[in-house]
């Protein structure tokens, strides 16, 4: 059973053509300094303040301060309405070195412009030579006509700095593909969107959003055994029979939608 596109953005998920990387990249640096000065329980009226009243990110005019505010309420959510950003805000504060790569899961999610270079950047083999130029093509290569090539330069760039800051690419002037490091809690929010997708069992280690990591079934599987171990998820193996559960990941009103 696939989950119907209406019902994944009751969850989070956005589609459409355009995203924040026409403006920002994921904002991984803002995401951490307001994510510190506040628990997972804020609301979002709590991150307005501290960016537009506060000034916490320490934007240079009002108008920059609401502009970041209004891209990463774009690109996360930035309440816990949303069960894709409730779920990745309490995995981010429970495994620290899983935030930039969950940062690029829920970029991915909700930002159309980024998701056209996602098969791009996984077929890119560790150590390749990863140019603005190519991810240029990719982004004009639904609407040749759509952009100007200043603003396909600029989109291009923001982009390539978000695969950075997640550790899938490296270098300032030069980028090369990566490995990026993956977590336990990373590999647990890839088996929950898959699940919100429809999927169950073992099928939830295959889908798609483990396959971003660029590491084989069995890795995978060893992290989703540590999720496990580490109370993230509920994660049983038995006779060749794979059992993953996602306990307190959704209201009962939230899970109900999965069988509408």
């Amino acid at each position: 059973m696939n989950t119907s596109e209406d019902t994944l953005v009751r969850f989070g998920y956005k589609y459409g053509s355009n995203g924040a990387h026409s403006a920002r990249s994921m904002m991984l640096d803002e995401l951490s300094l307001l994510f510190s000065a506040n628990g997972p329980d804020a609301e979002r009226s709590m991150y307005q303040k501290d960016i537009c009243d506060l000034n916490l990110l320490s934007k240079p005019t009002i108008k920059a301060r609401l502009l970041t505010y209004r891209h990463l309420c774009d690109l996360y959510g930035m309440t816990n309405d949303i069960a894709v950003f409730r779920v990745f805000r309490k995995l981010w504060t429970q495994d620290a070195g899983a935030r930039p790569v969950l940062a690029l899961q829920v970029a991915l999610l909700r930002d159309p412009l980024l998701r056209l270079s996602r098969e791009f950047m996984l077929s890119r083999d560790e150590s390749d030579v990863v140019l603005r130029e190519q991810v240029e093509e990719i982004l004009k290569a639904p609407n040749p006509d759509r952009f100007s090539p200043a603003s396909l330069k600029s989109f291009a760039q923001n982009i390539n700095g978000t695969w950075t800051q997640a550790g899938f690419l490296k270098g300032k002037n030069k980028k090369v593909r990566s490995q990026p490091k993956v977590s336990p809690a990373n590999v647990a929010f890839a088996l929950f969107l898959t699940y919100l997708e429809g999927a169950s069992g073992e099928r939830l280690l295959t889908g798609p959003h483990c396959k971003l990591f660029g590491l084989n079934e069995h890795h995978i599987n060893e992290l989703a055994i540590a999720a496990g171990h580490r109370g993230l998820i509920d994660f049983k193996q038995s006779g060749g029979v794979t059992e993953i559960r996602f306990p307190e990941y959704l209201t009962a009103k939230e899970e109900s939608w999965l069988y509408e």
